[in-house]
């Protein structure tokens, strides 16, 4: 069983983490996204730690109730501080001054494209699950064709103050029929549910879309190998936004589609997901 341990930062915040592997090894960070947790790389962290890799992976803020600043100043959320926080556990777990792999999935995946675009030299790769580069993503928003923009409605809706309540209520029924329909398994549906399923966790959650107003952030090309998976039955982002991704990296770049694999793609596939991230880390080593 994966052992929780916390990681104390420079900036007083505290995040629970897995960490599994050798204190010497190469460190993996792994991203969670939303409505997940560190339990979406609950298949991940073994096996890296397994091939000798040091692999952790963070509850992140407002997730953590140690690293959890007030959700009502919107500013304690804001994508600069998310993406600082990577840089800050990293050097906790004594990677302060060397390269390591960076892997995210959904906004961890949005959190990781700013650490590559902003710190690439902190970074021997970069993979991404799901989400593609935020460049891309806004381009297919603003696509005549209003298919990402249907797909992305969710997140005008997160901006309503009363939208963590409703999600909660009667038991997280609502979270819980959106992961089930999106085809994660019931058990990791606990899993999730049991991290993110108070009024604490889910308005600090929500914070990460209100500071940026959804996921609109501008970001320069990419300099880092980049492996990037999508499903291409992801209920929430299209072709258009998935393809675009490749013009934003000017670095050794690898597209793998997963036919009928949805936005979940480490509760669906995690074996094949695990052989993916394990072939590309090891062809970029730190």
């Amino acid at each position: 069983m994966l052992q929780l341990h916390q990681i104390r930062t420079r900036s007083g915040l505290t995040f629970d983490a897995w960490k599994e592997g050798p204190a010497d090894g190469p460190l993996v960070l792994l991203l969670h996204g939303y409505p997940q947790s560190r339990h979406t790389w609950r298949a991940q962290v073994p096996a890296l730690a397994a091939a000798g890799y040091l692999a952790v992976a963070p509850d992140q803020r407002g997730y953590s109730p140690g690293a959890r600043p007030d959700p009502a100043d919107l500013a304690n959320y804001h994508y600069d501080r998310l993406v600082g926080d990577v840089l800050d556990i990293a050097e906790a777990l004594g990677a302060g001054e060397r390269r390591f792999h960076l892997i995210g999935h959904d906004w961890g995946g949005q959190v990781a494209w700013g650490v590559a675009a902003r710190h690439a030299d902190r970074l021997a790769s970069l993979a991404i699950l799901s989400r593609p580069h935020p460049t891309a993503f806004v381009a297919a928003l603003q696509a005549a064709d209003g298919d990402q923009k249907h797909r992305s409605r969710h997140h005008r809706a997160f901006l309503n103050p009363d939208t963590g309540r409703l999600l909660l209520e009667e038991g997280a029924r609502r979270l819980r029929r959106n992961l089930s329909e999106a085809g994660v398994p019931s058990a990791a549906v606990e899993d999730y549910v049991g991290v993110l399923g108070n009024a604490a966790a889910m308005e600090a959650a929500l914070a990460w879309y209100r500071a940026q107003e959804g996921l609109r952030v501008s970001l320069g090309p990419i300099d880092v190998p980049v492996l990037y998976l999508w499903g291409d039955a992801d209920a929430t982002v299209g072709r258009a936004a998935a393809e675009g991704t490749a013009a934003q990296i000017q670095a050794p770049f690898r597209f793998v589609e997963l036919p009928g694999i949805g936005h979940f793609i480490t509760d669906q596939v995690p074996a094949e997901v695990d052989a993916l991230l394990l072939e590309h880390l090891r062809a970029h080593p730190a």
